[in-house]
């Protein structure tokens, strides 16, 4: 009995709700069942540093996930002895690392399946969670290059709450910083669940010592008559003011051309000298 609830304990805590190594069948997450435990994230905290890398931009994203095991009875939760934990990560990440209660655990290569995203197919990296508390901190951080669709550079930020929702616990609020250590313009976000509608989302945005930093907030409530009570998605895009890297190897060829123009002076002068 406690294997099978351990099992469906992995796709409670896949952020993506997918079957973990294709092992199990699907199954719904956080489902009413007596002991079975049910997780709460009722708060997160993502932020995001988009600086320059040899000419190209990168976002470095970390994130603070406080991670509840909850129990529907006055008995005590049920916690299982161990989470597996899928995580969506977008095109060429890199450095990704994962921390639960400030000790990292190993994670695996790629390979644990896709998640279709608005913007494409994300791979999926995976670990898992041993020993399991009632309560535990996770954070994670990872880093990508910047998607640049129409001149515009965006990220995407896949927020799947809505199984982390319960009655008793029906709300989680994640909160967004996004530190721009380069020039930009025109910033704009939206939230979205499907591919082609995307609704624009309100921001604070301030700018200190050269950095320009913005603030979002996506409060996300369980409720079964109101679709909109999810907040789906976050894309944030902008316009980048960075200069195209100037290519190393022209550089090179000017000096041999300047080089060879000076020689060719050279030997102009000193030839009608001696004439």
């Amino acid at each position: 009995m406690f294997a099978t609830r351990k099992v469906a304990a992995a796709l409670i805590f896949a952020f993506v709700f997918s079957v973990v190594a294709g092992l199990v069948e699907p199954a719904e997450a956080n489902p009413d069942s007596e002991g079975f435990p049910v997780l709460a994230m009722p708060v997160e905290y993502v932020d995001y540093t988009i600086t320059e890398v040899n000419g190209t931009l990168w976002a470095k994203i970390d994130g603070t996930y406080p991670i509840y095991v909850l129990s529907e009875s006055d008995d005590a939760p049920c916690v299982p002895a161990e989470l597996p934990m899928v995580y969506p990560t977008p095109p060429n990440t890199t450095n990704f690392r994962v921390w639960v209660n400030g000790s990292e655990i190993a994670s695996s290569d790629w390979g644990s399946g896709t998640h279709h995203t608005a913007i494409g197919e994300w791979e999926m990296a995976y670990c898992v969670i041993s020993p399991v508390s009632e309560y535990f901190l996770l954070t994670i951080h990872y880093e990508h290059p910047l998607t640049v669709v129409n001149g515009s550079n965006l990220f995407l930020y896949d927020l799947n709450i809505d199984d982390y929702l319960t009655e008793l616990s029906n709300t989680s609020i994640a909160y967004f910083t996004v530190n721009f250590e380069t020039a930009v313009s025109d910033v704009r976000a939206y939230t979205t669940f499907t591919d082609s509608v995307w609704n624009p989302k309100n921001f604070t945005s301030n700018i200190s010592c050269d950095v320009q930093t913005v603030s979002i907030e996506m409060r996300s409530v369980l409720d079964d008559v109101l679709d909109e009570s999810l907040a789906g998605d976050l894309v944030v895009m902008f316009d980048s003011e960075v200069a195209p890297e100037f290519p190393y190897w022209l550089v090179l060829v000017l000096v041999f051309v300047a080089a060879g123009l000076l020689v060719l002076v050279v030997y102009t002068v000193v030839h009608r000298r001696k004439r």
